[in-house]
């Protein structure tokens, strides 16, 4: 029990080690990391093709994209990029989670190290997948990833399943065993 133990405490301070300083950059820079961090977007089958998500889901997709901003400069102290001088080729994309890699190119072109992803599969009106992904921007390389089923349609349990991610997906140690 010692043993594994032990190596349990390893693989953590390994971690802590390795991917921690990729995402938050205290052990290489002083200065904050930069990201891109893409407007959060909704693949809701049921809408006919061309037609916008509902102002309300709209407005939740708003509000992911907010508080995963928020929450990545308060714990990971990474630095959001405007997405602005990017604006047209991020229309020509859209939508992101479906545009096959543009998200690197387009983050290294506003000088960011990541780009941050995030998407929302609707599979009824109260049950959604919510996924997060940070990626770097130079190779397209997945850091980190995590996804919740959000069993409800309020503005606090959105929220909540965006700090929830970032907490126990994005900014943890990696469970043992598992990459």
């Amino acid at each position: 029990m010692r043993l594994r133990a032990r190596s349990a405490v390893r693989c953590h301070a390994l971690a802590a080690l390795v991917l921690l300083p990729a995402l938050t950059g205290t052990a290489l820079a002083e200065e904050a990391r930069k990201a891109a961090i893409f407007p959060a977007e909704m693949n809701d089958p049921t809408l006919a093709y061309g037609r916008k998500n509902p102002p309300a889901d709209q407005k939740r997709l708003g509000l992911v994209t907010d508080v995963l901003k928020a929450q990545l400069s308060e714990k990971a102290g990474i630095e959001s990029v405007d997405l602005a001088p990017q604006a047209e080729e991020l229309r020509k994309e859209s939508p992101l989670y479906k545009c096959n890699g543009c998200t690197g190119p387009i983050a290294k072109a506003l000088g960011a190290e990541l780009a941050v992803t995030s998407f929302a599969d609707k599979g009824a009106n109260q049950l959604f997948n919510l996924v997060i992904t940070i990626s770097e921007a130079e190779s397209g390389k997945v850091v980190r990833q995590g996804q919740v089923t959000i069993r409800a349609n309020t503005d606090d349990d959105w929220s909540h399943a965006v700090r929830w991610i970032v907490k126990n997906r994005l900014l943890a140690e990696p469970l043992p065993g598992r990459s």
